[in-house]
């Protein structure tokens, strides 16, 4: 065995035996230490951003594209926000213990099914030093230990938020190894952690497909997928055409680095004369370069859309974009690209949304309203663990209630079979 695996199962040990702790914590507790270690990162926020101003230097040196950085970035506002998220998730219910259901059975039992931590949860994630902060507190509150494998761009970043995180958590009377970063640096110390089975109750993977083709595919620990988001607008031809031109931008160009950004757009032939030149103008204004189909790319600017480009989830300031003689056609085309994140139908014929909305299967699905708001937070779930794409125990944002499994607690007066 080598001395990084013998780090890294060292962690996941120390995480196990604090799952344990936390698995019997009090609502109050985790409570006390959210809001502990909310004021941590404000309290440290001048460390914080001096490591990350050595993450995004080193990253613009290595040449990294600007949209990376972005994701990257920290600023005053930034940890003000992965503060406020920790102080949102304190505000929530505790889903521990929650009865989902239950019953007197014919012999006389009590059952009752409810929700229970899963244990140690890793985390294997890219860039965005604030999923650090939001997956160790969301784990907490759900009475889980976190085991967090950022990525090596992010590392000194994520250092100091965990120092600051777990020195909170220790103070306020729960086990500082209920928050760890997993040592190392590199692809190594993640592939122990994908095969820590025993140890790690479940993997949540997120980031671009290579890193989530990776874990799925190399994982001996059970893995919640989250998935990249090629999320698509399809502006049908009963669409307020206003309203259609403030989604897509919204959608497109609010913050074209996050996995809820538009990545296509699809315009119904009926409205493709009048909405393609507008929308295509106001795109192009806000600095997006648009790869169209043959009649996208008869506007001035429009590059020539591949197939490649519509499966393609860009993080930057560009979109894919097509016309389609019809709804079906429409739903044909995500069927074909969508990476099932997000879609969304502009449209003022009820028939067509609920058609759009039984046809397109995808995690969440939009009708008159941006890709933007598929997200924990604008959900009211507080920050969130992730957006799953996956169909097995949870799907689109994941909170509190989705980072639980359940048990089965039989009550009887001396019963036996």
């Amino acid at each position: 065995m080598s001395d990084l695996e013998t780090l890294v199962l060292d962690c996941a040990r120390r995480a196990r035996t604090a799952a344990h702790e936390l698995a019997v914590a009090t609502r109050a507790s985790k409570d006390t230490a959210l809001h502990a270690m909310a004021d941590a990162l404000v309290a440290h926020q001048d460390a914080i951003l001096a490591a990350n101003a050595e993450d995004v230097q080193r990253a613009r040196d290595n040449g990294t594209p600007e949209s990376l950085v972005d994701r990257l970035r920290l600023d005053e506002g930034r940890v003000a926000g992965m503060a406020q998220g920790l102080r949102d998730v304190a505000g929530l219910a505790d889903p521990v213990g929650e009865v989902l259901r239950g019953s007197t059975l014919a012999n006389g039992l009590e059952l009752r099914q409810v929700r229970a931590p899963f244990g140690v949860v890793g985390i294997i994630y890219e860039a965005r030093p604030n999923v650090t902060a939001d997956a160790a507190g969301i784990c907490l509150k759900s009475g889980n230990a976190a085991l967090l494998r950022g990525s090596t761009s992010a590392l000194a970043s994520n250092r100091a938020i965990v120092e600051a995180l777990r020195g909170a958590v220790q103070a306020s009377g729960l086990p500082a190894d209920a928050v760890q970063l997993v040592p190392g640096e590199g692809h190594d110390a993640a592939k122990v952690l994908m095969r820590a089975r025993g140890l790690v109750d479940v993997l949540v993977p997120r980031g671009g497909g290579g890193l989530i083709r990776s874990v799925v595919e190399e994982s001996t620990v059970p893995v919640i997928e989250t998935g990249v988001g090629n999320c698509h607008v399809y502006v049908d031809a009963e669409a307020d055409l206003d309203m259609a031109l403030a989604i897509v931008l919204n959608a497109k160009t609010h913050r074209p680095s996050v996995c809820n950004a538009a990545e296509s757009l699809l315009v119904h032939a009926d409205v493709a004369e009048e909405f393609v030149p507008r929308v295509v103008a106001a795109l192009q204004d806000a600095g997006v370069t648009v790869h169209g189909d043959e009649r996208f790319a008869a506007q001035e600017g429009v590059e020539p859309a591949t197939e490649a480009d519509f499966d393609t989830e860009y993080l930057s300031l560009d979109i894919s974009a097509a016309v389609v003689p019809s709804l079906e056609d429409a739903v044909a085309h995500i069927r074909r690209h969508s990476s099932g994140h997000t879609e969304a139908i502009v449209t003022r014929s009820q028939a067509a949304a609920r058609r759009f909305v039984a046809a397109v299967d995808s995690a969440a699905v939009m009708v008159n309203a941006s890709t933007r708001f598929t997200d924990g937070g604008e959900f009211g779930f507080g920050a969130e663990i992730g957006i799953s794409t996956q169909k097995l125990h949870a799907r689109g944002p994941m909170g509190l209630p989705e980072m639980t499994s359940s048990k089965y607690v039989v009550t009887g007066d001396g019963h036996v079979r």
